[in-house]
């Protein structure tokens, strides 16, 4: 279902951190989500610390838009950082798990080696 990893690391170091290892493989991030803040703003709920990242490689993007347009669906890749004792949880989709189709596996086997390698880089 996901990589995951805890690094002892503070969530906004580590977001920074994540977000220059998905760079060195190609990925940028579309969007980023405060989970915290929005359910605090929005209905006066305090949680932990939680961001949803939106990472997204553009050239398997393009592969896969041009293979199958429907799958804009699945994009972007999530990244999701928590709080985890003190230190910070990244954990990453799986493409494999959003990907079925027997003829993107390959693209869904690259996705995921270029994701797990900046996941590995996490320290």
């Amino acid at each position: 279902m996901a990589f995951s990893k805890t690094i002892n690391m503070p969530l906004d170091q580590a977001k920074t951190a994540i977000t220059d290892s998905l760079k060195t493989f190609g990925f940028g991030v579309l969007t980023e989500i405060d989970v915290a803040a929005t359910l605090k703003s929005k209905i006066g709920v305090d949680r932990e610390p939680l961001v949803i990242l939106g990472a997204c490689n553009p050239k398997l993007a393009n592969e896969a838009l041009n293979a199958d347009v429907s799958f804009s669906l699945l994009m972007p890749c999530n990244v999701v950082l928590r709080k985890d004792g003190s230190g910070t949880n990244i954990s990453i989709i799986d493409p494999h798990d959003l990907i079925t189709d027997s003829q993107m596996q390959p693209l869904a086997d690259e996705a995921a080696a270029l994701l797990t390698k900046a996941l590995d880089q996490m320290d």
